[in-house]
C-alpha cells in the first residue's frame, strides 16, 4: 500500500486542479463520486481502497477533504470555479500568510491575490503559514493580517480547513506586519 501522504497529494491534485484528466466531472460544489475517485487513484496506486481514502480524510491534519454521503471534494485550493459554501469566520482577529521574500515588494504594493486559485489562503497558525510559504522558497516572510480590516472592507473570511481560512483577496492596508 502506498503512503497516505502520496495518495493524499494525488487526491489534492485531482480534486483541486485536474479532475477531467482522470475522467471525473465535479458538480458545482466540487464533489465527485467517491467510488470514481478511488478508481482514478487506482490508475496510479492499484492497492488504494475506499476505506484507505476514508482514513486519509479522517487523519488529514489540515482538513483538506470533505466526504458528504458517497461524494468527496477538496475543501479549498481549487484552480477552477467551485461553490464552496463554507462557514464564515467572524471571530479571528489575526491571520497569517507565508510567502517567499521575493514576493514581498509586490504584495505590499498590491496586496495578496489568489493567483491561479479561487481564493487567497490564510492560516490561524503561524507555523502552518511558514510551512506553506516554504513550499515556494526557503527565504520565507510571515505576513500578519488584520482580519477585522478585511471585514471592514466587505471581504468575507471563510473556514476552509482546521486552520485554513480563505478570502477573495487581501488589500495591502490589511497587512499589519511582515516578519
Amino acid at each position: 500500500m502506498p503512503s497516505r501522504t502520496k495518495v493524499s497529494k494525488l487526491m489534492a491534485y485531482i480534486l483541486r486542479h485536474s479532475p477531467e484528466k482522470f475522467g471525473l466531472k465535479p458538480d458545482v460544489e466540487g464533489f465527485v463520486p467517491l467510488d470514481e475517485l478511488v478508481k482514478a487513484l487506482q490508475r496510479v496506486y492499484p492497492d488504494v481502497t475506499e476505506e484507505f481514502v476514508h482514513e486519509i480524510v479522517a487523519h488529514d491534519p489540515k482538513g483538506r477533504y470533505e466526504i458528504r454521503g458517497n461524494k468527496i471534494r477538496a475543501r479549498y485550493g481549487h484552480s477552477f470555479p467551485v461553490l464552496l459554501n463554507h462557514e464564515e469566520d467572524k471571530d479571528s482577529k489575526i491571520l497569517y500568510h507565508g510567502t517567499p521574500r521575493r514576493n514581498l515588494e509586490n504584495i505590499m504594493r498590491e496586496g495578496l491575490k489568489p493567483m491561479k486559485r479561487q481564493f487567497v489562503h490564510l492560516s490561524t497558525s503561524k507555523s502552518e503559514a511558514i510551512e506553506t510559504g516554504r513550499r515556494h522558497g526557503k527565504d520565507v516572510v510571515l505576513l500578519i493580517i488584520d482580519a477585522d480590516c478585511l471585514r471592514k472592507k466587505g471581504l468575507k473570511i471563510y473556514k476552509a480547513g482546521k486552520n485554513v481560512r480563505i478570502v477573495e483577496h487581501v488589500p495591502p492596508e490589511c497587512i499589519i506586519l511582515a516578519v
